[in-house]
């Protein structure tokens, strides 16, 4: 009896609070249908090795891409994300919104392939790029540089003339704080400490929080703006490797890159739901100049391995982390 009487009461609350209860359950599904993807199109670095893609991540919120970097290959990248993990948001002409975290030559060398392949494969209105002090220098340096391809392009016989906004870039320099906001996310710059001025981000969806560190030696500003991130996208230097390093580079990390060690401890503060380690850098066999080569070693000395990298985070961080590799998804 006593069951009996709980379900009647059930159905009687049920049905004085239907309309509210409907209209909650409606908005819980709605907010369901949000997809939020981390993919990465380059983890690489500068070494220039043909399996990784200079730096280059997107974040693609249902039918919409916002690329972070664009380091060189980025493009092809793209459309290979677009064919092969069926994400159409990144084909080259839907790509329309991008951040860089810093100028490096080798998180911008793809700049003006996103401006020029992005344009001829179909954007049609100005490309919108975020990032520090210089970027709308360069922008305008390599719009002047490909001016006579522009122009061409777009005079009475051009095969772009009825399009010719899509050559155009709006170059937004930014500070600390809450840069972009539209209807799918809401993106917040901080500063990190690399060896020009850099930004990390933070994307907040409305299913997911996804931090990016760009390359930095680690700051309290990362850990705050993860603070249990659903991803955290953060470089790593393994300590094996840079101890076979010159002298000069093992200066240079220590004081603009942060190693596997730094970026464990960082972590366990941080507490992201996933870490993603990528921009670390390693030579495969025979890309290493020689100059680098430690005295009678192979050519492979300076390769930093998969399980390298899994050792030296997963002995010093118990949470969950991938090292990623070009066109993974998350």
């Amino acid at each position: 009896m006593q069951f009996v009487r709980m379900v009647i009461l059930i159905g009687l609350v049920s049905l004085e609070l239907g309309p509210s209860v409907h209209r909650g359950e409606c908005q819980i599904q709605k907010e369901s249908t949000t997809q939020t993807k981390v993919v990465l199109l380059g983890t690489g670095t500068p070494v220039p090795d043909p399996d990784r893609s200079g730096p280059s991540t997107a974040i693609v919120v249902d039918d919409r891409a916002y690329l972070i970097d664009f380091g060189p290959g980025v493009v092809r990248r793209a459309e290979s994300a677009a064919l092969n993990r069926k994400i159409p948001a990144v084909e080259p002409g839907n790509l329309r919104v991008a951040f860089v975290t810093h100028l490096h030559s080798d998180h911008t060398a793809g700049y003006s392939d996103l401006i020029l392949t992005g344009w001829t494969s179909g954007r049609t209105v100005p490309l919108e790029v975020y990032g520090p002090s210089g970027l709308q220098s360069m922008t305008e340096h390599i719009l002047q540089a490909y001016h006579i391809d522009i122009e061409t392009r777009t005079n009475p016989d051009g095969n772009q003339r009825r399009f010719p906004d899509g050559a155009k870039v709006n170059a937004h320099e930014i500070k600390p704080g809450v840069i972009y906001k539209d209807e799918k996310v809401t993106v917040t710059a901080f500063a990190t400490k690399h060896a020009m001025e850099s930004y990390g981000y933070r994307f907040d969806t409305p299913d997911r929080s996804i931090v990016i560190s760009g390359d930095t030696n680690p700051v309290e500003a990362t850990i705050s703006a993860c603070n249990g991130c659903d991803v955290l996208v953060h470089e790593a230097q393994p300590l094996e490797l840079l101890a076979k390093m010159p002298e000069s580079i093992q200066s240079f990390v220590a004081k603009y890159h942060t190693t596997t060690e730094q970026l464990a401890e960082m972590a366990n503060k941080a507490k992201p739901k996933l870490l993603v380690i990528y921009h670390t850098v390693s030579f495969p066999p025979g890309i290493a100049p020689p100059r680098l080569l430690p005295p009678k070693s192979g050519a492979d000395a300076l390769y930093a391995s998969p399980d390298m990298l899994q050792k030296e985070i997963g002995s010093r961080y118990s949470g969950k982390f991938v090292i990623g590799k070009d066109l993974d998804m998350y």
